[in-house]
């Protein structure tokens, strides 16, 4: 029997300068699924999954694309073969910058 997770890392907050999310330790899961709904964006939003052997030290996952967003909606993507924590690096871009977001991680092993 497969196990499935979704954990919601942010709900309804508004950035207005680069962050990253709390880290997630997904090790037991063999596939990983972010979902980030943008509610309001001023400027640019740019996402990039990282990856970590111990949840202290990061780097940007060398397979996953950056995403870009510069509208309000929902965007998602797989990462495969990650270890075992995850997190997301975010950029805002623009002259006042300002992104409204929900992240969520769905894990299934």
């Amino acid at each position: 029997m497969k196990h499935a997770l979704t954990a919601v890392l942010e709900r309804n907050t508004t950035f207005t300068d680069d962050f990253t999310t709390e880290p997630y330790e997904a090790g037991w899961a063999t596939e990983a699924r972010w979902f980030v709904r943008t509610l309001g964006l001023e400027g640019e939003l740019r996402l990039v999954t990282q990856v970590s052997p111990d949840g202290l030290h990061w780097c940007d996952d060398d397979e996953t694309p950056v995403r870009v967003v510069t509208e309000p909606g929902q965007v998602t993507w797989r990462v495969r073969e990650f270890g075992h924590w995850l997190r997301l690096r975010a950029h805002l871009t623009g002259a006042d910058p300002q992104a409204k977001i929900l992240v969520y991680l769905a894990l299934k092993s």
